[in-house]
């Protein structure tokens, strides 16, 4: 094993993605790494979640965060293939708006949106990065499953505040750190990685390579503070109905504790 390796399982989406290998928080190379592989094998390994699911077994149907968004202004930060923007077309939002680390998926979100009859503004870039959003112009500001891929929580933070009118929404959604800990082994479940440890990490999947952080709850909260917010909700529930629906030992590890996770804050 590599002196940079870390013993450690990791768990990407639903599956065990093997040896870490620790790697130092550089933002420029991390973007480069990780706008390869959405470029490339993205979609193909890790699957697309999107809205109505906010992740495994959460879902908007039951949760309704967001309310009535007819009329509404909204801006998606990592808006994948375009599905949760054509989501929120179907509910009559005014204007839609996309960001995405990826050409490749930007040009995905244009290409369905098209097939939907529908158009957004897609810009691709980080999403620590200033790009062109307008400020103070939003009503709702979402992310499904991809918030996590930042290199700067609290400059994400801070410029999805800036994008939103005063009252506006901000809703996300990522893999629950706790989920990120534990492995089902022989029917019981086991802690393979410390819940404290947020440094960042290289991990191999079918011949790319991602980068990631996994931070504490109690991170995205104070960030959250930080940069001006007030939390509204918090849901870490996973969805029965939708467990019952599925016999699987990652549906049995949901019944025990959460995989995922979903805030709902408002700009003060």
């Amino acid at each position: 094993m590599d002196n940079n390796s870390v013993s450690r399982t990791n768990i990407i989406g639903a599956g065990e993605a093997g040896i870490a290998v620790s790697v130092d928080m550089n933002k420029n190379v991390i973007h480069k790494t990780n706008s390869l592989f959405w470029d490339t094998k993205g979609i193909d390994i890790l699957g697309a979640t999107s809205l109505p699911l906010y992740g495994a077994f959460v879902s908007e149907e039951k949760c309704q965060l967001f309310g009535d968004v007819s009329g509404k202004k909204l801006l998606e930060i990592g808006c994948g293939s375009g599905q949760s923007l054509q989501y929120m077309g179907g509910r009559k939002a005014s204007e839609l708006w996309g960001m995405d680390i990826s050409e490749n998926q930007i040009e995905k979100t244009r290409q369905h949106l098209t097939a939907y009859g529908l158009s957004a503004n897609l810009i691709c870039s980080p999403m620590e990065e200033k790009c062109g959003i307008p400020e103070d112009y939003f009503d709702y500001v979402y992310s499904i499953y991809a918030i996590g891929w930042t290199t700067d929580l609290e400059g994400t933070f801070c410029r999805i505040a800036s994008y939103l009118k005063k009252d506006g929404v901000f809703i996300f959604s990522w893999s629950h750190p706790i989920h990120k800990c534990v492995v089902a082994e022989n029917n019981m479940l086991t802690f393979k990685k410390s819940y404290f440890d947020e440094s960042w990490y290289s991990v191999s999947l079918e011949e790319s390579e991602l980068t990631l952080s996994d931070r504490k709850l109690s991170t995205y909260v104070n960030a959250l503070s930080k940069a001006g917010f007030v939390i509204e909700q918090l849901i870490e529930e996973s969805d029965d109905e939708i467990i019952q629906s599925q016999d699987s030992g990652f549906a049995r590890k949901a019944k025990m504790l959460p995989v995922t996770f979903v805030i709902k804050a408002r700009k003060l």
